[in-house]
Formats: structure tokens, sequence, C-alpha cells
């Protein structure tokens, strides 16, 4: 009898927690839905260009490479002509000190003072070095001293550099904005996720001249649908290429507890037993068709097998694996 009543009790907690956040998802929802409605984007009048672009991915899920480190989080190195950008900083989901990070950029032969800028797309674990970093609104290389540059850190949010790598200050950025010759973040595009709540992600667009706008994203969370929409709407040039996260954990995540997929519940604006499905990602493959890119590369660290098996017979030679260690030059 007293398990019985324990049972019930859990359950309607359960429940009632369950009912909260349905009810914040759907306000929410309403309210990011009504942001992007309301942005007013004009085209950017010289975002000038690069002559060369290469994107070397220095955390991701896969690579062929032994002495390298892999987990389902994101950094890469973004190279624009003589600027080299990092673009979020990883996971390290086993809180190490050297990180992944740290140990494949030295294997790469890749110091912290070569970078020019540190791009933060959103303030996700994946991304900014943890959970901690998260929680405490940080990012981090790694779980020991790291001696950055004095180079600016560019994010959709307010974050500030962790202890373990001081130095840096970060420039919240959610507009268009042109950071440098060519290379622009296209500004954050909101989203309410399930769990994770109001997120804002941003996207690098690099110019490449004679070629056209290249995408590298994080994680995609905006939908690729509204990430093009709004390139189209920042520039004349057609997009030359598509790289990086998409979110899209269709049979099958990178991040799971115990059955729990957790990736497919908290990267979506609908409830759970919704949440992200084989529709989406035909209908992200559609969108990207439509824009016709020659390059097509998709992160698996938040992507499945069976997802990148459909965008690879989609866009057959067009597309490029993303691996760590596996430059990718446009």
């Amino acid at each position: 009898m007293i398990a019985l009543y324990i049972f019930l009790v859990l359950t309607a907690f359960i429940a009632l927690i369950l009912a909260k956040k349905i009810l914040q998802l759907k306000k929410g929802k309403k309210l990011a839905d009504a942001q992007v409605a309301g942005m007013k984007i004009s085209k950017l009048a010289s975002p000038g260009t690069v002559k060369a672009l290469s994107i070397l991915p220095l955390i991701d899920y896969y690579t062929d490479n032994a002495d390298l480190k892999t987990e389902p989080g994101v950094s890469y190195l973004v190279s624009a002509d003589a600027t080299n950008i990092l673009l979020d900083v990883g996971f390290n989901k086993k809180k190490e000190h050297p990180s992944p990070l740290l140990q494949n950029m030295k294997t790469l032969g890749i110091s912290e003072s070569d970078l020019d800028m540190i791009f933060i797309s959103h303030p996700h674990l994946d991304h900014l070095g943890g959970m901690t970093e998260q929680k405490e609104k940080t990012f981090s290389f790694s779980k020991g001293p790291v001696s950055l540059p004095n180079i600016p850190v560019y994010s959709p949010v307010k974050i500030s550099a962790s202890r373990w790598n001081p130095g840096p200050e970060t420039k919240v950025i959610t507009d268009p904005a042109v950071l440098k010759e060519g290379i622009v973040s296209i500004g954050v595009i909101p989203r309410f996720l399930f769990l994770m709540g109001h997120t804002l992600e941003n996207a690098l667009a690099i110019n490449v001249e004679g070629k056209g706008i290249v995408l590298v994203i994080g994680c995609g969370h905006q939908t690729i649908e509204r990430i093009i929409e709004r390139t189209r709407a920042l520039f004349d040039e057609p997009i030359y290429a598509i790289i990086g996260g998409l979110h899209y954990p269709v049979h099958g995540g990178r991040i799971m507890i115990g059955p729990i997929n957790i990736q497919r519940l908290v990267g979506s604006d609908r409830p759970p037993w919704v949440s992200i499905r084989e529709s989406d990602v035909q209908s992200a493959i559609a969108a990207i068709k439509s824009v016709s890119p020659k390059i097509v590369a998709l992160s698996p660290h938040d992507s499945s097998d069976w997802c990148i098996d459909q965008f690879k017979q989609a866009f057959g030679d067009t597309y490029v694996d993303v691996k760590v260690g596996q430059k990718i030059v446009i």
C-alpha cells in the first residue's frame, strides 16, 4: 500500500513538472516566433570578401586519425585569409586537463597564440567547455591554466572567460555585423527549446571572393530554413557552402542517458513525444537544395548516422564529411 502511494505521488509530481514545462514551451515558442517575425534585416552594404578559406574541425564526434580525440561537441578553426577564428571550444565532458581541444590543437600544431578571434555560437555545454561553464556563463579551453591572447570574443549572450583562461573580454553581438573584411556574424535567431529554454544562436558567414557565402554553424538550433532566409536577406551573393551542426539526432543520438536520446529532447521547440522527426530532416534537405550549395558538410556531434546517410544520399559528391583533423578547403 505504501509503495502504491509513493508511486502515485511520484507520478503526480512528474506530471505536474511536465505540465509546467509544456506551458513554458508554449509561451516561449510564441515569444521567440514573435521576436523572429519582428526583426528587420537589411542587406549588408559592404561586407567585403576573403580570398582563401578553410575550416579545420578541432572537436567533433568522428576522426580518421587515431592520435586525435573526439567527443559530442564542437570547435572549428576557421582560417579566413590571415585571420584565425575559433568557433566554440568543445565539450570536455570528462573535465580533463589538457582537454581534448588542447590535445588536438597540440597534435595538429596549433597554438592558442595563433588565434585572432573567438566566436561562440550559443551558450550550451558542448560549445562552452562543459556543464559548469553553461551554468556559470563562462567558456573554458580546459580544466587547467591556459594562456590566451587578448583577442576579441564574440557571443550572442553575456559570458566571460573562465578562471582557467582569463583575459579576453566578451563582446555581445545580437545584430548582423561585419567582424572583419569578409567575415560576418549573421545575427541571432531566437528559438525556445524544450528543457533548454530561450536559446539565442549565431552563425558565421564568410564571403569568399568569386564563390559566395560559406556558412559555419554551431548547432543549427535556429533551423537551417531560418539561417538560409537570414543569409539571403543579408547578402546578394549565393550560398556556396553550409558547414556544421544542424541538430538532427533522429534514430540515434550522441548523448544518451540510459535508453533516452537526450539530444532529441532538448533540441526541439515541440513536446518530447513529438520532438525531432524524419520529416524535419527531409525539410532541411529540401531547404538546402533550394540554394544549390557546392559544399554541404554536416557535423556528426548532434546528428545521427541515419541523418548523415540521408544527407549523403541527397547531396552526393557535394557532401563532405566533418571529421576532426580533416580540413575543408573552400
